[in-house]
């Protein structure tokens, strides 16, 4: 059976940056999904999640807080392109390898891309931060409201996650 991981990434120490994880928390506590669905919390250790793709998956979710410009609270769902270390030249690689942290989703998508384990499927669920440089612990009024809305995005994700995956193991028989 085909297997989806979703990752909730942020500093909750950073008010809305911690979006991702509030979410995460929320969704593990619901556990609403199929067997083949594993949610984690990653906080600001993005090696952690280079290290859960490392058991193989064929989906990834990544749920996280965004500066898009668009009104707080904004919810936007991306399927991710994620570069390759290949294409980059000896200094941009070496200057990205010297990060042990990867606390971006970006870093650790581009990691487990050279090295193998970047699910074909990347989606990033975020939410448009109203304040996440300030420390500080809880999300503002309308990233809190849009934790809702968030969690309906991802279930209909996995639901077609799920399907597509289904149909491609009949096509297969």
């Amino acid at each position: 059976m085909s297997r989806i991981l979703i990752a909730g990434m942020g500093n909750i120490l950073r008010l809305d940056d911690g979006f991702g994880v509030v979410v995460a928390n929320r969704l593990q506590a619901q556990n609403n999904f199929p067997d083949n669905v594993k949610i984690i919390e990653v906080g600001i250790g993005g090696i952690h999640l280079v290290q859960e793709l490392m058991a193989g998956f064929d989906a990834l979710i990544i749920i996280d807080a965004l500066e898009r410009g668009s009104a707080p609270g904004t919810i936007h769902v991306l399927e991710a392109t994620v570069p390759s270390l290949a294409e980059w030249n000896e200094g941009q690689r070496a200057d990205f390898l010297a990060d042990m942290h990867y606390a971006t989703p970006n870093k650790a998508m581009i990691l487990s891309k050279a090295l193998h384990v970047l699910p074909p499927r990347v989606f990033i669920v975020g939410c448009q931060a109203l304040e996440a440089n300030e420390l500080g612990i809880g999300l503002s009024a309308p990233v809190e409201r849009a934790t809702t809305e968030t969690i309906r995005h991802i279930e209909n994700i996995v639901a077609r996650l799920n399907e597509k995956f289904q149909e491609q193991e009949r096509e297969q028989l």
